[in-house]
């Protein structure tokens, strides 16, 4: 088997498996279940863990060249390695979404939308969340609720940090770090698609422009034409009508 017919055959199953994770690490955190409920949750997590892991591992083998496999895929090697940010294989749903292109024939301004919507819902709740399970009962903590998270990973992403809300614990931190690059990363591609948007409108108004002004020069070409036409035959008439009198004339 190659790598590419295991990543096709996977890409689904995986990316289901993304998502009951992150539903799972949701529950845990805002609903706090205590007993076999918790206990339950911990152990489904780990074992799509070690799929995610068992995922990686044999993307490695299959691949031809090792090196360059490990390095465009340095998130899924993270994931396995830091459980803080295990949460954060739900972007492999953006991924997943190729299949959905290819069909769809969305255009490329399309699917850089839908990757930074998407992009950005994700780290933004993936964020708050795991900043609320590493702050809340943290001492001297002010971020309590997921309402104070939401509020602290909006403000922290935008790069706009009012400093109402901020992390104590290192765990916090680290998260708060990972939240501001990303966040710059995602205003960079916002601006730059928005300013490849207007330089494309201003260049299909100026092709807009060309356009009639061309249509213009030739209506008026034409119509130059037309009278040319029009004053050589008067001319040949004028001259037959004259050329006519002389020889009426002349008889």
């Amino acid at each position: 088997m190659t790598l590419e017919q295991w990543e096709q055959r996977t890409e689904w199953p995986l990316t289901a498996l993304s998502l009951i994770f992150f539903v799972l690490y949701a529950w845990q955190i805002l609903a706090q279940p205590t007993g076999v409920w918790n206990q339950a949750a911990d152990w489904a997590m780990n074992g799509m863990w070690a799929l995610f892991a068992a995922d990686y591992l044999i993307g490695l083998l299959l691949a031809k060249d090792r090196w360059t496999y490990a390095k465009s895929h340095m998130l899924d090697l993270a994931v396995c390695v830091l459980p803080m940010i295990r949460p954060l294989r739900l972007l492999r749903v953006l991924t997943a979404l190729n299949a959905l292109h290819r069909t769809g024939g969305m255009a490329l301004r399309g699917r850089i939308a839908v990757y930074v919507t998407g992009s950005v819902t994700m780290i933004l709740l993936i964020g708050a969340l795991s900043v609320l399970d590493a702050e809340r009962h943290a001492a001297g903590s002010n971020i309590k609720s997921f309402g104070d998270a939401i509020w602290w990973a909006f403000t922290t992403i935008t790069t706009v940090g009012y400093g109402d809300r901020y992390p104590v614990t290192t765990t916090g931190r680290i998260i708060a770090v990972l939240l501001m690059i990303g966040g710059i990363a995602m205003l960079g591609i916002i601006t730059g698609s928005l300013a490849s948007w207007i330089v494309d409108m201003i260049g299909a108004e100026d092709q807009k422009s060309n356009q009639i002004t061309r249509r213009q020069i030739e209506n008026v070409t034409n119509d130059l034409a037309d009278i040319k036409a029009t004053l050589r035959t008067l001319q040949k008439d004028t001259q037959e009508a004259a050329h006519n009198h002389n020889s009426e004339r002349k008889l």
